[in-house]
């Protein structure tokens, strides 16, 4: 018996030891505040750097202020580990992060690069990550870069500052910015990071004239803004954008004046009366203050630095990025419920479209019929889709095909997700997953894809995302999509071989080409262009 305890406590130590294998070896890169040390991954043959400062902590007196840049460093700095991800609360169910806590002193990048000593002018993939400008996280493994490294591409992920500490506006702080304006300092740091990419990323092998901007939902957001800005529209070279532009209704930016207005009551609730009080205040307080003040966020500002004009107004004059773009919504982003209030029934939905739309109803009624339980559904879903983030999706992509010489590409992405793994969980109300209580309310099966459950497709990273039972049919979907993804990154154009063609949206055509992602992809023609439209007239966006 003894001999056996012995045999199983050997074995159990040889499968640890297995477990733990450690495939790296040192690598060093000197970059422009000096020399950094990662890890050579001789296993997935990359360099991976993680926790690179690319600004000074925004602490003390730089809380709310325009990053600064780095400062210099003697020595080797160690970037073997993710650095801590801005202060925010626990928002969504299905982020997953892999960094040292959270921190004020956030702003830190990560790379992964092909492991070639002699690898230069590489295509750049910086990804910017969703969660509403209220949370998120540069170290999620659904964002990971490994996967589109190895496609020869060099991949930076980065952290940017959130909600009260990312986008908090107060006249004092207009006052003492240089160019008058405040808030926005999340969007300045994705700027910045640019800035550092540029000046930085061909030390790792990347070519500073093929930066590729990507992101989901506030990424995307970030996306279109970071074209629409004077600051960093030179910059890049390309977008991606998964569902979101920051075009109303969608975290659209507002006039100064309202901006600081909505600081300075904020302010003035907390007894804060000076920007001086605000500064001395603990990270602790100030969190303290804002979750309990129960906001989503503070809006992006039209700062006259950042942001000059609204989006659609910079993109009507021309003045965006002139870059080939590729950008696209899921088949069912959010579920019908959400614009129901509650389940299904002819009568919830007419009276809810009455009440959205009390002059217009009968036209919403033709472009989202209701002639049965199950149009129902699918009427509600598409509206409540539309509404939250597919609508201004669609005006960023008609926006640019009207008004650049620039390919645009959109797709549809359609693919269902497989069950959950853990029974423990359930799917959340816009993407992600939430524990499952028994007194919840039984949300119908999915008719399409939800918000965000295509980021660890497109990145490739769905054996690191643990939650859903993944199927073969979910790798054939990843590969897709990843290559279309890699080959825009590489060249402005997704097609390549053995892929369905996808043709880029023609300007003017009332029915442009649309990529569906499914098991099986295809390019068909838009059926519901007069969705869009009439929203665009809803919104005052036309």
């Amino acid at each position: 018996m003894k001999k056996i305890a012995m045999l199983l406590c050997g074995l159990c130590a040889g499968l640890i030891a297995i477990a733990q294998t450690d495939y790296n070896f040192p690598v060093q890169v000197k970059i422009e505040n000096g020399i950094i040390e990662g890890n050579y991954d001789t296993k997935q043959n990359l360099r991976l750097f993680f926790g690179i400062p690319f600004a000074k902590p925004p602490v003390g007196d730089l809380r709310w202020k325009a990053p600064q840049p780095a400062d210099n460093w003697t020595g080797v700095l160690a970037t073997k580990k993710f650095a801590p991800r801005p202060i925010q609360s626990i928002v969504f169910g299905d982020m997953s992060s892999r960094s040292a806590g959270l921190s004020e002193d956030c702003l830190y990048l990560n790379v992964w690069a092909p492991a070639r000593h002699d690898a230069k002018n590489l295509p750049v993939l910086v990804y910017f990550y969703g969660g509403g400008f209220v949370a998120g996280d540069a170290s999620e493994p659904r964002y990971d870069g490994a996967s589109m490294a190895k496609k020869d591409i060099v991949v930076v992920t980065v952290n940017y500052r959130l909600n009260i500490f990312g986008f908090f506006a107060h006249p004092e702080l207009s006052k003492e910015a240089s160019y008058k304006g405040s808030g926005n300092y999340g969007l300045l740091d994705q700027h910045a990071a640019l800035i550092w990419v540029q000046k930085n990323i061909a030390a790792f092998g990347g070519d500073p004239k093929k930066v590729t901007i990507a992101g989901e939902s506030a990424g995307s957001i970030s996306v279109s803004a970071q074209m629409a800005s004077p600051l960093s529209k030179g910059l890049i070279a390309g977008a991606i954008g998964e569902s979101g532009a920051g075009i109303n209704p969608t975290l659209s930016p507002v006039p100064l004046a309202q901006a600081e207005k909505e600081g300075l009551d904020f302010a003035t609730k907390i007894n804060a009366s000076t920007l001086a009080q605000l500064r001395t205040m603990t990270t602790q307080e100030i969190y303290e203050y804002y979750t309990a003040s129960k906001r989503f966020g503070f809006p992006a500002v039209i700062d006259g630095y950042f942001y000059t004009k609204t989006i659609p107004e910079t993109f009507k004059a021309g003045e965006q990025a002139q870059v080939p773009l590729l950008l696209g919504w899921n088949s069912a982003e959010i579920p019908g419920m959400a614009f129901t209030q509650g389940p299904y029934s002819e009568e919830a939905y007419t009276k809810k479209v009455k009440e959205a739309y009390p002059k217009d109803f009968e036209e919403v009624f033709k472009l989202y019929p209701h002639s049965n339980a199950k149009e129902i559904e699918l009427s509600a879903t598409a509206l409540a889709s539309d509404r939250f983030i597919a609508y201004s999706t669609w005006k960023w992509f008609d926006l640019q095909r009207q008004h650049s010489s620039q390919p645009v590409y959109r797709y549809l992405y359609s693919k269902l997700r497989p069950p959950l793994a853990d029974n423990s969980l359930a799917p959340g109300l816009a993407g992600g997953t939430v524990k499952k209580e028994a007194n919840a309310i039984k949300m119908p099966e999915p008719v399409g894809a939800p918000h965000a459950c295509e980021i660890e497709y497109c990145m490739g990273n769905l054996y690191l995302v643990k939650d859903y039972a993944w199927t073969d049919e979910d790798y054939k979907v990843s590969a897709t999509m990843q290559d279309y993804f890699a080959n825009f990154t590489k060249t402005g154009n997704p097609n390549g071989k053995n892929l369905a063609e996808w043709p880029a949206a023609a300007k003017g055509d009332a029915s442009p080409y649309i990529m569906v992602i499914d098991t099986q992809s295809k390019a068909v023609k838009a059926a519901n262009e007069a969705r869009y439209i009439f929203l665009d007239k809803a919104y005052g966006n036309n």
